[in-house]
């Protein structure tokens, strides 16, 4: 405020300045205009000439200073004393109140009682003042200074407005009373608003007690406000127009939070939206309106279900009288969608749903507002083994599923997909008999094994040990091969696993019930190494068999793949499907032997005594209860590596 003042006070000097020097040109001009003109006038009358005689009364300086002789002394201190009161007691820097003495194009002259009158120029005054203002009107002034240097009244009509401003303002903080401003334009945070002249700022906060979320829509508008910051050295005033509207709701709010209890239905009008819920206002009480309690079915926004300034009825959930927080609900509102759920949705019945989330385990499908159930991956396809729920349903995709299960304490509800078909292994013995041979494609290779599709959804395995009866399979891409069409032969069927186990060599017949016969110990025999290692070569027989002879065993020093070999039968072992070579002449001999003794226990030496044929019968039963007995052993063993292998696939 003093800066303005001050700001004032030295245009108004200028302004005095400037008309001093102009009247000073403008006396000095006379002056010589009429010089000028005596010099004429005595230059061509020349009737009167000074000759220094003194013509009529003459008075001294302390005769003047003294009473007259037409009035007593008394007399003479009364009159002046009249004349003294007619002057004002003034000071400078405060505002007083004069009459305008006249109004011209430049300057408004106003006599304020002192011994002279003073000039304000016509800019200080609004036009609407200026226009009715006339000789006699009373106008405040701010009195700047008594004299300046050329003796000059400095009076202003803009600083008096100023700091009656300023006064006004100081007094409504203090009473804390309503006034009046004009909102200018919006700043950043706020507005500035014209209060009597002086530009005060309102917080966008203090503007409502709602959010504004326009505030370009009060620009130019005129409101009533309430000072509540006032720094007069700064010259800040900040104001506000909510604390007007707090004031109203305060009684208001009281008789709410008197009334107020948990289970009562009142109107409200939506204050704010954010992500975890909704503010209501109930008329001066704010209550939480929490996203969980905005309806029974899954909300991921809440501008789903409300909008701003929007009306609504709600429930009292909670209040809390120390805290005075309100706990509001709408899905109370509602009925509960879980009341009589069992003759909505029956069991085993087809409903349809939206998928509201997708977890690891499974899709949560909304059969309703406030109603979920959950297909399991488990249940989503007889014959797909899925990873993953989103190999098939993705996130608000509306599907078709069967009730399995409803749990009603635990607001639970199991649904299943694959239940819509019929499940292709209810007749899998029918269509894929124990011993059937079928074709099929095979899908994957893994190091146990192929497996092999037999139709859409329907796979087998093929473990790596049924697929030659010759060859020696590391791993199975060394005979098949991605996508190869394969013959099979059902080996077995494990319905609750869901399993089939399939063989390849199976499809031809053992050709090993021939080699014993072609490939005897002692055997001559001729073949072609197929592959060399350090400790001897496989040599391939004319029959497909594949036998091993040994560097130890051999004449050759080494071999490699390609040569021709001739060697005899040293060792032939069906069970481990194994033969063994040799080139040594002794072995030959040792080999020649162990033949005659196998020929010399099959050939029949008569008719066998009672006692050697009950004899021959207990050591055949022996035997046979033997071989069953490893061969079952040996089929539980290759049995349970396979499951294992499938395992691990799957």
């Amino acid at each position: 405020m003093t800066e303005e003042l001050n700001k004032q006070e030295t245009e108004q000097e200028e302004t005095t300045a400037t008309e001093t020097v102009e009247e000073t040109e403008t006396v000095v001009a006379e002056e010589q205009t009429t010089e000028e003109a005596t010099a004429e006038e005595t230059a061509e009358t020349l009737t009167h000439v000074f000759t220094g005689e003194v013509e009529g009364d003459v008075y001294t300086y302390d005769q003047l200073a003294s009473p007259s002789d037409e009035y007593t002394d008394d007399e003479y201190n009364e009159m002046m004393g009249m004349y003294e009161n007619t002057l004002n007691q003034i000071e400078e820097k405060e505002i007083i109140t004069g009459r305008v003495a006249s109004v011209d194009d430049k300057y408004v002259v106003i006599d304020i009682g002192f011994k002279s009158e003073g000039i304000i120029a016509v800019n200080e005054f609004p036009n609407s003042v200026l226009e009715s203002m006339a000789p006699g009107d009373e106008v405040d002034v701010f009195l700047d200074r008594v004299e300046d240097k050329d003796g000059q009244l400095i009076l202003s009509r803009r600083k008096a407005d100023i700091l009656q401003a300023w006064e006004k303002i100081e007094a409504s903080h203090e009473s804390a009373t309503i006034i009046e401003g004009y909102i200018k334009r919006r700043i950043k945070g706020g507005m500035v608003v014209d209060v009597f002249g002086i530009d005060a700022f309102l917080p966008g906060s203090q503007i409502d007690v709602r959010p504004v979320r326009d505030f370009d829509a009060y620009v130019g508008k005129t409101m009533e406000f309430q000072v509540v910051k006032l720094n007069m050295a700064a010259e800040n005033v900040v104001v506000s127009h909510r604390a007007l509207i707090e004031s109203d709701l305060e009684e208001q709010r009281e008789e709410i939070l008197e009334t107020i209890e948990a289970g009562q239905v009142l109107e409200g009008a939506v204050k704010n939206i954010t992500d975890f819920g909704v503010f209501i206002d109930l008329g001066g009480v704010d209550g939480l309106l929490h996203i969980t309690d905005l309806s029974w079915g899954r909300v991921d926004n809440p501008n789903e279900i409300v909008q701003l300034d929007q009306r609504l009825n709600v429930a009292v959930i909670d209040f809390d009288e120390k805290s005075k927080r309100v706990s509001l609900g709408l899905k109370q509102l509602q009925p509960h969608p879980w009341e009589e759920i069992h003759a909505k949705y029956p069991e085993e019945n087809k409903v349809q749903g939206r998928v509201v989330s997708i977890a690891d385990y499974g899709a949560f499908v909304e059969l309703e507002k406030g109603v979920e159930g959950l297909i399991h991956i488990s249940e989503m396809s007889w014959t797909q083994h899925i990873k993953h729920p989103s190999q098939l349903v993705q996130k608000d995709d509306v599907v078709e599923c069967i009730v399995l299960n409803i749990n009603e304490d635990e607001k639970k509800i199991s649904l299943g997909v694959k239940q819509l078909t019929s499940d292709p292994w209810a007749d899998i013995l029918e269509r894929f008999p124990v011993g059937s041979k079928h074709d099929g494609v095979i899908r994957n290779l893994t190091n146990f094994g192929v497996f092999v599709e037999l139709e859409p959804g329907i796979d087998g395995l093929i473990h790596v040990s049924d697929l030659s009866w010759t060859e020696k399979v590391e791993h199975p891409n060394e005979i098949v091969k991605k996508d190869q069409e394969i013959e099979v032969v059902i080996l077995g069927v494990d319905f609750d696993n869901r399993r089939i186990t399939l063989g390849h060599k199976q499809v031809q017949e053992n050709p090993w019930t021939q080699y014993a016969k072609e490939y005897a110990p002692g055997a001559s025999v001729e073949g072609e190494v197929v592959k060399a290692t350090d400790k001897g070569a496989f040599v391939k027989l004319a029959l497909g068999a594949e036998a091993f002879l040994s560097y130890g065993k051999a004449v050759e020093p080494e071999f490699k793949e390609g040569d021709k070999v001739e060697a005899f039968v040293l060792d032939f072992n069906e069970e481990a499907k194994s033969i063994n070579l040799s080139q040594l002449d002794k072995d030959q001999k040792k080999a020649k032997e162990a033949k005659k003794k196998i020929e010399a226990a099959d050939v029949e030496t008569g008719a066998p005594t009672l006692g050697e044929m009950s004899g021959l019968a207990a050591l055949k039963d022996k035997m046979e209860a033997e071989e069953k007995e490893a061969a079952a052993k040996k089929s539980t063993s290759k049995s349970s590596k396979k499951d294992t292998d499938e395992d691990s696939a799957e």
